[in-house]
């Protein structure tokens, strides 16, 4: 794999392209949509947080104040992309961490976040035991998994999604795990609605990026207001869980 974010451009082998459908170009992808997905997550991380398939650290990134961060990923090339990203942030590490593997750290965090992480593994239960090791006696996991197999499609193939959750899914997955479920709800209700007309119902394989970056600019503002009502539907369910102290 090239050394550079520049030369990792066109890679389409890495686990990084097969895990998103996206290159390792280096840049900045929905700002608006990345900053409404902290919004929702930050309130319930503590000073330590660990994410997993961080990909490019475009999320990662946007923490401030915290006494340390380390954002994982299991592609070395999106590991060196992140490193060049956080150079002048030194309490910002990147790691390379497979989920299939031994995992650890040097010392346990007080939460750990996972994006578009769970659905990606058979066993969530066993997954999230293992991300459970990585937390302080409680500490938080906050999950963020595609939401409704009703919106599964030829996309969630492609990447290898073995299911879209529904709220009471991703509750019964975290008690499963002997976690504390706090929180599951589904969120982004004109995300969903965008998703199925895309992607379900316009049987396209993936986002197209001009309509992606439409959606980044005028629905995303809607959406934070729309989440304020409860929905019962939404483009991703956010998952609070509390490890046992």
């Amino acid at each position: 794999m090239a050394d550079s974010a520049d030369d990792q451009a066109g890679d389409t082998d890495g686990a990084f392209f097969q895990a998103t459908g996206r290159v390792a170009e280096g840049g900045e992808d929905k700002p608006r949509y990345r900053r409404y997905q902290y919004d929702l997550i930050a309130p319930h991380c503590g000073r330590s947080v660990l994410e997993v398939g961080a990909g490019l650290g475009e999320f990662a990134q946007q923490f401030t104040g915290r006494d340390r961060v380390v954002a994982t990923d299991v592609d070395p090339g999106a590991v060196r992309v992140m490193n060049e990203r956080f150079a002048d942030r030194p309490e910002l590490e990147a790691r390379q961490l497979d989920l299939d593997g031994e995992i650890g750290i040097d010392e346990p965090v007080e939460s750990v976040i996972a994006i578009n992480v769970l659905e990606h593994f058979e066993d969530d239960v066993a997954t999230l035991k293992a991300l459970s090791g990585l937390v302080t006696p409680g500490g938080s996991i906050v999950l963020w998994v595609p939401a409704y197999m009703s919106l599964y499609g030829d996309f969630d193939r492609s990447v290898g999604h073995y299911r879209r959750y529904s709220p009471q899914m991703a509750r019964e997955a975290v008690t499963n795990a002997g976690l504390k479920c706090e929180v599951s709800r589904p969120v982004n209700l004109l995300g969903g609605l965008a998703w199925w007309a895309a992607v379900r119902r316009g049987g396209t394989g993936s986002p197209n990026s001009k309509l992606v970056e439409i959606y980044d600019r005028f629905v995303v503002p809607m959406s934070r207001v729309l989440d304020k009502i409860p929905f019962p539907f939404g483009q991703s369910v956010l998952c609070v869980a509390r490890v046992p102290r």
